[in-house]
């Protein structure tokens, strides 16, 4: 049976059981009550997977609730779902598209995590892994893995030819959504483990002003431009991309070389396109593609990656990708009970159908992670912020919450007022790091206090009769540990999220690897430039139409 016609959720005797039990039993429950009356429910309600440790003891569960919600998963096909994404299957149906960014990550034969640190299901997982990825009757082809392995190394190499070279002190990614986001949010994570002393630049937004602020800070003959775009036609992107070459072409010293077949351009600029024809008109040598199967928010672990790679290097972006593929062994062979990308999924889902909660705060106690919220908006908002299922069909229920944060303890004196008194419920996802690398004595204390207390805070509340001093409590959270922010752990995490947002959209029956919604925007963009610059203004609506007129006075 294909995925988009299979019984819908709210169809299932699981949701009704849910549903039942909501109403029943869990409406008014009170996760203080739960660890009163079970000293055992930390372990009950906690467990590790690769390289993080999930605390979920502090949520609005009980054990029927988590059976029921297994129950759930189980009558929606998410196991027969996912072995299908990692088949090759075209689980994009409405692009008729594989999902394998998860081939992206599959490791060399023999790497040291897979050697050392694997326990045996794991291994055997990854093993029947590499099986699916080299059966060409699967769809996947040993081709595709072989291409992939390919491009890998020569972007590696290419990465480390840079790294070695001392002209260039800069480097400058040029993209917008998954290729700027991934790759900014991971050099930032990571920058513990950048040693070259290059300086990472992004740029997304066409407002000039961004661009304008970094060229201000470059010598061109110092520089290197990533242009990364797959069609090679993205508005944002190749609108930097030409007022970049421009500046180049004006500061750069060497003038002869640029009249020479654009020498400079080509040494200066590389792009990561699967349009190599465009990347070659705009006067670059050297590109990295990729394929029609890697979604641009599931993209960091491809050629994408390039500038991740320049960072930190080849040994280090290669454990990025083990530590990622790690989790998708994981998330290929452990139970639905104690498979955790499952589990975090369906906490998404019963907090979202259930309990009506809006919105999800994220929480990063580790400042290297401050672009973790902003890279998850991405991966989750617009992969499940649809309102119509793999079929089309608008669901009369609701979907992807908005997820949200800064990092503590930053949020701590901004918003985590609304956490604690606001009239919402929030559930809070705090991600804490237990080992520091920055040898200043006694900060990491101080922070995981905040963390820990932040937690506590939020379950426990205080009883006051002032009603200012009033805090409610059994406010959810979840934390979720790593021993080190690693390239490994950090790789890990990412996985642990891209597959949570798998499940819960897998459950509400939504194709999560489109994004028709970022499209009529771009449409009616492009024909508002056009009345800008011809002043035709008939036809529009009374607001567009009102709005133009007063900002050609």
């Amino acid at each position: 049976m294909k995925f988009e016609d299979r019984t819908r959720c709210d169809r299932t005797p699981a949701w009704a059981a849910l549903h039942a039990h909501y109403q029943n039993s869990v409406k008014d429950f009170d996760v203080r009550d739960a660890f009163a009356q079970d000293a055992t429910r930390f372990e009950n309600f906690s467990q590790a997977a690769p390289h993080v440790f999930a605390d979920l003891s502090k949520n609005r569960l009980d054990a029927t609730t988590q059976n029921l919600l297994i129950d759930l998963a189980k009558q929606c096909g998410i196991e027969a779902h996912r072995d299908a994404m990692f088949a090759g299957s075209a689980v994009n149906n409405t692009e008729n598209r594989a999902a394998m960014h998860w081939l992206l990550r599959r490791p060399s034969a023999g790497h040291k995590f897979f050697e050392n640190q694997l326990v045996a299901g794991i291994n055997t997982a990854y093993v029947a892994m590499n099986n699916i990825a080299n059966n060409d009757a699967t769809g996947v082809g040993k081709s595709n893995s072989d291409e992939v392995q390919q491009t890998l190394s020569s972007m590696l190499a290419f990465a480390e030819h840079i790294r070695a070279d001392a002209q260039f002190t800069d480097i400058v990614n040029i993209g917008i959504g998954g290729s700027d986001n991934g790759p900014r949010m991971v050099t930032q994570a990571l920058d513990a483990f950048a040693t070259t002393g290059k300086r990472l630049h992004f740029v997304s937004n066409v407002d000039g002003a961004e661009l304008a602020a970094v060229l201000k800070q470059l010598k061109a003959e110092n520089t290197l431009f990533i242009v990364s775009s797959k069609s090679f036609t993205t508005l944002e992107t190749i609108t930097n991309a030409h007022s970049a070459k421009a500046w180049f072409a004006a500061n750069y010293p060497k003038k002869s070389e640029l009249s020479v077949a654009d020498k400079g351009i080509a040494r200066h600029f590389v792009a990561l396109t699967s349009n190599v024809k465009a990347a070659q008109a705009f006067g670059i040598s050297t590109t990295f593609g990729f394929w029609d199967w890697v979604g641009g928010r599931y993209s960091l672990w491809s050629a994408i990656g390039l500038p991740i790679a320049i960072a930190i290097g080849e040994q280090n972006f290669r454990d990025l990708l083990a530590g990622a593929a790690q989790m998708d062994a994981h998330f290929c062979t452990a139970p639905l009970t104690h498979n955790l990308p499952v589990r975090l999924g369906l906490l998404d889902v019963w907090y979202r159908n259930f309990h009506g909660f809006t919105s999800r705060c994220v929480a990063p106690y580790h400042s290297a992670l401050k672009r973790l919220p902003a890279y998850l908006q991405q991966l989750d908002m617009e992969s499940n912020g649809k309102r119509v299922d793999a079929k089309g069909e608008v669901l009369p229920f609701a979907t992807a919450t908005l997820v949200w944060g800064e990092p503590g303890t930053d949020g701590q004196h901004t918003f985590f007022q609304v956490l604690h008194q606001g009239s919402d419920t929030v559930p809070v996802e705090f991600v804490v790091v237990k080992r520091e690398r920055h040898g200043l004595a006694g900060h990491q204390e101080k922070l995981l206090a905040n963390a820990l207390a932040q937690s506590q805070a939020l379950m426990l509340g205080k009883t006051d009769p002032n009603g200012h001093k009033h805090f409610p409590g059994n406010r959810p959270s979840t934390t979720l540990l790593l021993d080190d922010l690693t390239p490994a752990s950090l790789g890990a995490l990412i996985a642990l999220y891209e597959h949570r947002t798998f499940v819960a959209g897998s459950v509400w029956g939504i194709n999560s690897f489109d994004q028709w919604g970022v499209e009529l925007g771009k449409a009616l963009a492009t024909d508002i430039e056009k009345r800008f610059q011809t002043g035709d203004l008939s036809g529009l609506d009374a607001s567009t139409h009102g709005l133009m007129r007063k900002l050609a006075e």
